[in-house]
């Protein structure tokens, strides 16, 4: 039998029949507090890494294989696909698909508005599934017809802007420097809302056989390639290899191209989820540091209470070791309560913001309109884990009080 255990178990059912301390409850409340913080913290972290990660992907993907003369420019340089240039991306571990695409920038005009948009051509390779999710009216641009269709899908802002609907059709300006400007119409197939504004309010997405024709490319001319991985953290590693195989390949067609990942195309995005790891540390120490010393106060002073238990239990001969332990227990049941209330209320709060969304965001600070939620059962269990033994480890030092209480002094006036 666990001596120090059984006596904690004892201590606790003695508060359990009598009225708690006021800082019990406080610490029990501190760190039920803390954890619910915690848990919320990183749900709502690891909620935008996912989102946006998940939601950039669908624009851009995750490696894009283009000309060096394309990058950070609107209308690309034409590359030649080939069933080389394919086999060669395909040869990389890690690819899942890969879809060739084509773009152009240009001009909407209504009579309500003008804006600047980029078209992004797309054939029946391209992965439209999120964009089917996204849908808010309408349907998916016809891609993979054997006669090219004039549909355009677009963000449910950019057709508030612009004030058209499902069915309207929408006159599109090119310009380029040199050439005298020309023009084209579009019906509106679909409108989609990603909430992920600082792309919605741009992108439209057609039949890339348009984008190839107002270029005045051939059927092989494309803008480039976009490749999906199976993970996300292989995505440096995938574009490493794959540029460099793209250097040293002797093949005619690959001259000038190049592999870049959806990281260096965003970096405005991925350096500010970045600056999001360090607000979660100084979260979870702060909490831990709150829950560390309300639950230090408590057991200091049930340690003062059972001054005299203490005293009669050295008199009996029991060892300061075998004592610590006692209320490194009684430490531990109080933590687990604060746990354990802490998670209820942590999770419940996830699980109503991730059905309800309820608590919105200004999509023009924060990229998303309303506060993403992803609940791993990895993290969580570790989080849990890690809080309870560094809360463990903690309580040590307040515990080791009772190596300084001496039987005599405890017991003099008994």
């Amino acid at each position: 039998m666990n001596l120090s255990l059984d006596i904690a178990r004892r201590m606790a059912r003695a508060s359990d029949g009598h009225r708690r301390s006021v800082m019990e409850r406080i610490a029990v409340g501190s760190v039920a507090l803390s954890v619910a913080v915690m848990v919320l913290s990183l749900a709502v972290i690891m909620g935008f890494k996912r989102e946006l990660s998940h939601r950039t992907a669908a624009f851009t993907s995750h490696v894009v294989v283009t000309d060096v003369r394309s990058l950070r420019t609107v209308n690309a340089t034409p590359i030649t696909a080939s069933a080389h240039l394919d086999s060669l991306i395909r040869r990389q571990e890690g690819a899942v698909s890969v879809a060739r695409y084509a773009r152009r920038g240009g001009i909407v005009r209504t009579a309500e508005a003008v804006e600047g948009v980029l078209l992004k051509g797309i054939g029946p390779e391209y992965d439209l599934s999120l964009f089917e999710q996204w849908l808010t009216e309408g349907a998916l641009p016809r891609v993979a017809d054997s006669i090219r269709t004039k549909d355009l899908l677009l963000s449910a802002s950019l057709a508030q802007r612009l004030q058209i609907g499902v069915g309207d059709r929408l006159e599109m300006l090119f310009v380029e420097q040199g050439t005298t400007p020309y023009r084209d119409r579009f019906k509106v197939s679909g409108i989609y809302a990603s909430g992920l504004e600082e792309m919605d309010r741009t992108t439209l997405l057609t039949d890339i056989r348009n984008v190839q024709r107002l270029s005045q490319w051939s059927e092989e001319q494309v803008s480039g390639y976009e490749i999906r991985l199976d993970k996300l953290d292989r995505i440096p590693l995938f574009t490493a290899q794959l540029d460099t195989a793209l250097f040293y390949d002797e093949a005619g067609g690959s001259e000038n191209l190049t592999a870049q990942s959806m990281l260096e195309i965003h970096p405005e995005i991925f350096d500010w989820l970045k600056a999001h790891d360090m607000n979660a540390v100084v979260i979870l120490t702060i909490m831990l540091i709150v829950a560390f010393f309300n639950l230090s106060t408590a057991l200091l002073i049930i340690v003062l209470e059972r001054m005299r238990m203490i005293g009669v239990l050295k008199a009996l001969g029991m060892g300061n070791r075998a004592l610590r332990r006692i209320f490194l227990y009684r430490a531990a049941l109080i933590a687990l309560r604060g746990l354990l209330w802490g998670n209820i209320i942590g999770l419940l709060i996830c699980f109503v913001q991730q059905h309800f969304d309820l608590i919105k965001l200004d999509a023009e600070g924060y990229l998303l309109s309303s506060v993403p939620i992803d609940l791993g059962w990895g993290w969580w269990g570790l989080l849990n884990i890690g809080f309870a033994i560094a809360i463990l480890l903690l309580m040590w030092l307040p515990a080791s009080v009772v190596a300084t209480v001496k039987p005599e002094e405890t017991m003099r006036y008994e």
